[in-house]
């Protein structure tokens, strides 16, 4: 973990005498907290990261967190209510005149708390900074992420076989998240999209109560969750026999998602990967059936930050990011198709880290 730290003040505009990741409660839940820590069980509420220029770092945690926290290793500064937790926190940053603060998940309410106990520290803000370190991952994030694709694959590979006319929605999402924990995960990475018909045309719906019948669109966008560590994949089917528009469709979106993993390499932008699936897609009767971006970075969070495979992302590609490449294709009233893969950035291309059959399958 110390590489982390250093690495985070490595990469920070203006020198700083210590950098705090501090969380809350649900959600002001700080990912960067486990970054750094390399803790991977627990939530830490109401935990403090102290990060110091050298490298090494220091834990304020509860009573309650205290068992879980010893398993990091690291200094323990222990509290048992509030006004221990101010003294504590005070004693040792006192002398800190310039702070780091990652504002992007830091609570106003905590920001003025800090605020009155550190009066005399200017704070910087180093959410940016924070990303875009965490965007190349480190071998030890790369075997997590591993083998949470390796549980989406796994779990995809057994839908065919859980599904039957008739059955709801959310019948299928139960069973999904449900075989995600069988197969291993520590739980799903996020809330299972499972669409039937013409409810595959929207990106981002999760499931509901509509029946499955021959001929329909099925999409579903699943995700394990291996020690904070997360994938994302999608598959689309079509249940019974499908008719002409369905391939061409599936055919259209296959060819766009080829053509992402031939543009990524090191040193080319995100933007330019996203252009060069868009361009094809509205080459295509599709034309402007793709609505979002082309993927997006992937790790501790499912969105790992907010730079991605999109159309204005300046975010320069570089060996061991891992990211997402789910071109799509949706139309109102008819279905959608969305093809989701998990990547990782190699010096000469991708490693394609989700490995379930792309083929058009009708189940």
């Amino acid at each position: 973990m110390r590489e982390r730290v250093k690495n985070i003040f490595n990469h920070t505009k203006k020198k700083l005498d210590a950098i705090l990741i501090k969380n809350s409660t649900h959600p002001f839940i700080d990912d960067n907290f486990f970054y750094v820590t390399g803790l991977s069980k627990g939530i830490f509420e109401g935990s403090l990261a102290i990060l110091y220029p050298d490298g090494t770092l220091g834990l304020v945690v509860s009573e309650l967190e205290a068992e879980s926290a010893s398993k990091a290793n690291l200094p323990l500064h222990i509290y048992n209510d509030r006004e221990d937790y101010k003294t504590t926190v005070q004693k040792l940053t006192s002398s800190f005149k310039n702070v780091g603060i990652n504002y992007s998940r830091l609570s106003h309410a905590d920001f003025c708390k800090l605020n009155n106990l550190l009066p005399e520290s200017k704070f910087a803000d180093i959410s940016r900074e924070l990303m875009e370190v965490r965007l190349v991952k480190d071998k030890q994030e790369i075997q997590q992420i591993r083998k949470a694709c390796s549980i989406s694959d796994a779990v995809m590979k057994k839908i065919p076989d859980l599904i039957h006319e008739g059955m709801y929605e959310y019948e299928i999402a139960a069973e999904i998240e449900y075989h995600l924990q069988k197969f291993g995960a520590d739980r799903p990475a996020f809330e299972t999209i499972s669409s039937f018909d013409k409810n595959t045309a929207e990106p981002h719906y999760s499931h509901g109560d509509t029946r499955l019948k021959k001929g329909d669109f099925t999409l579903f966008d699943l995700g394990a969750c291996i020690q904070k560590y997360n994938s994302d994949m999608t598959r689309t089917y079509v249940f019974g026999k499908a008719e002409k528009k369905q391939k061409e469709m599936y055919e259209t979106v296959l060819a766009a998602q080829q053509i992402g993993f031939d543009t990524i390499k090191p040193e080319v932008t995100g933007d330019k990967i996203h252009t060069a699936v868009q361009t094809y897609i509205d080459t295509t009767k599709f034309k402007g059936c793709f609505i979002h971006s082309t993927g997006h970075s992937l790790g501790l969070a499912v969105h790992d930050g907010s730079m991605g495979l999109s159309p204005k992302s300046n975010v320069l590609l570089k060996e061991n990011m891992v990211f997402t490449v789910e071109p799509g294709v949706y139309i109102s009233g008819f279905g959608g198709v969305r093809i989701e893969d998990d990547i990782l950035v190699k010096k000469d291309g991708i490693e394609l880290l989700t490995k379930c059959s792309r083929e058009f399958t009708e189940i």
